[in-house]
C-alpha cells in the first residue's frame, strides 16, 4: 500500500521533530526540576510560608502542564506508529483516516509546543493586565474598545484562562472610553504581549444614520502582573492618589462610598485606576500593582536600566501608529502590519480566533 508508506515517512519526519522538541523543552531537565520542587512540598515546614508555598505549587503546575503536553504528543506518535504497522500488515485501508487525523494532531501539538519554547522572557509565564483606550473616532472608537474587550475575553475563554475586570469608564453613548482586565493563565503575558499597540477599525458605522464608512482607533497596553517578588522602588512622594465613586454595578455599596482609586505616577504622568474591589484599600493595592507592572513593562520594552529613566512619552492613538487593521467594509480582512499575517474571516477574529496573529508575532520576534 503506497499510501501507508507515504504516511509512515511523514510520521518518521515528525518523530525527528519531536526529538528536537524534547531538547528545546529540556524534558529531562524539567523532570529533575519537578522532583526538586516536589521534595520541598514534603518538608514539615512547607506551609509555614503560605505565599512561598503557593508559588512552588504554581511552578509544579507549570512544569506538569509542560510535561503532560510533551508525553501526550509522544503517546499519539507511538499509537500512530502501531496503527501504520497494523494497516500495512492487514492491508486495512479503513485505518488510513485515523492515521491522518493523528498525524495532523501531532503537527499541531509540535507547533504549539515549539512556540511555547519561545516564551522564555522573564515575565512571559505571568498573568497579563490589558488596558484598552478609545482613540480617534468618538462614539465609534468607544464601541470599538468594547468589541476588542469582547474579543480578548473570547480568546481567554478558548484557552481556559480566567478574566477579571479591574476598572472601566463607560462611553457616552456606547462602549467604553477605557477598560482594564486581568487575564490569568500560564504564559498569558508571553502570548498577549504581541497585542500591545494601536488597533484600527474600518466599517460602516451603526451610529451614522447616513451609513457612511468610518475609521476608528483604540490602543491596548499589555503588562505582566507583578507580585511582591519584584522589589519595585516607587517613592510615595511620586504617587498622587484620588478616590471617586465606582461607576459600575455593585448595588448600594457602589452608590454610597468613594471606594474607587486612581493613582498618578507624577514623574511619568502614568495613570492607573481600579474600582471593582470591595474597599478603597483593596482597590489601592490592585492599582499599585498595576502601576508597578506598567513601569516594569516600559522599562523592559525600552531597555532601560532603572525605573527612573522612564520618560512617560505617549503615542497618539490615531492613523499611522496602528499595529493591526480590522476591515469590515468594502471587503473583510484583518492584517497585522508588523508580520503581514492576515485573515479574511473577520468574524472569527472578533470571536477570539487570534492565535495566528500571536504565533506569527512570536516567530517574528525570534527571527530578529
Amino acid at each position: 500500500m503506497l499510501q501507508v508508506e507515504e504516511l509512515k515517512l511523514e510520521l518518521e519526519n515528525l518523530k525527528s521533530q519531536i526529538k528536537d522538541l524534547s531538547e528545546a523543552i529540556g524534558v529531562y531537565k524539567i523532570d529533575e526540576e519537578l522532583k526538586k520542587f516536589e521534595k520541598k512540598t514534603a518538608q514539615p515546614d512547607f506551609w509555614n510560608d503560605i505565599e512561598n508555598s503557593n508559588k512552588i505549587l504554581q511552578k509544579i503546575s507549570e512544569i506538569k502542564n509542560k510535561q503532560q503536553k510533551y508525553y501526550k504528543l509522544l503517546s499519539i506518535s507511538n499509537d500512530t506508529s502501531v496503527l501504520i504497522d497494523l494497516a500495512k500488515e492487514e492491508q486495512d485501508e479503513g485505518l488510513l483516516e485515523e492515521i491522518k487525523i493523528n498525524l495532523n494532531l501531532i503537527k499541531i501539538s509540535i507547533e504549539e509546543q515549539r512556540l511555547e519554547t519561545l516564551l522564555n522572557g522573564e515575565y512571559d509565564s505571568r498573568n497579563a493586565i490589558l488596558t484598552f483606550h478609545a482613540g480617534a473616532g468618538g462614539t465609534e472608537a468607544q464601541d470599538w474598545v468594547e468589541m476588542l474587550y469582547r474579543m480578548y475575553c473570547r480568546w481567554a475563554d478558548h484557552h481556559k484562562f480566567k478574566v477579571k475586570t479591574l476598572d472601566y469608564l463607560d462611553g457616552e453613548e456606547a462602549g467604553f472610553k477605557s477598560v482594564s482586565i486581568l487575564i490569568s493563565g500560564i504564559n498569558a503575558y508571553g502570548y498577549l504581549k504581541s497585542e500591545a499597540g494601536v488597533h484600527r477599525l474600518v466599517r460602516i458605522s451603526p451610529f451614522d444614520s447616513s451609513g457612511r464608512r468610518h475609521t476608528s482607533f483604540a490602543s491596548i497596553e499589555v503588562m505582566p502582573e507583578i507580585d511582591d517578588d519584584f522589589d519595585v522602588q516607587i517613592s510615595p512622594d511620586d504617587i498622587k492618589m484620588d478616590v471617586f465613586r465606582a461607576s459600575g454595578a455593585g448595588g448600594q455599596h457602589v452608590n454610597k462610598t468613594s471606594s474607587a482609586v486612581r493613582l498618578t505616577h507624577i514623574p511619568t504622568g502614568i495613570i492607573v485606576s481600579c474600582q471593582n474591589e470591595r474597599s478603597q484599600h483593596q482597590n489601592r493595592e490592585v492599582a499599585l500593582k498595576m502601576l508597578k507592572s506598567k513601569l516594569i513593562e516600559i522599562k523592559e520594552r525600552e531597555h532601560l536600566e532603572k525605573i527612573e529613566d522612564i520618560k512617560g512619552d505617549q503615542k497618539e492613538i490615531a492613523w499611522g501608529s496602528q499595529i493591526r487593521s480590522y476591515i469590515f467594509m468594502p471587503y473583510t480582512l484583518v492584517k497585522d502590519h508588523r508580520t503581514n499575517f492576515e485573515m479574511g474571516n473577520v468574524n472569527a477574529v472578533m470571536n477570539g480566533e487570534i492565535d495566528g496573529f500571536i504565533n506569527a508575532y512570536l516567530k517574528y520576534l525570534n527571527s530578529k
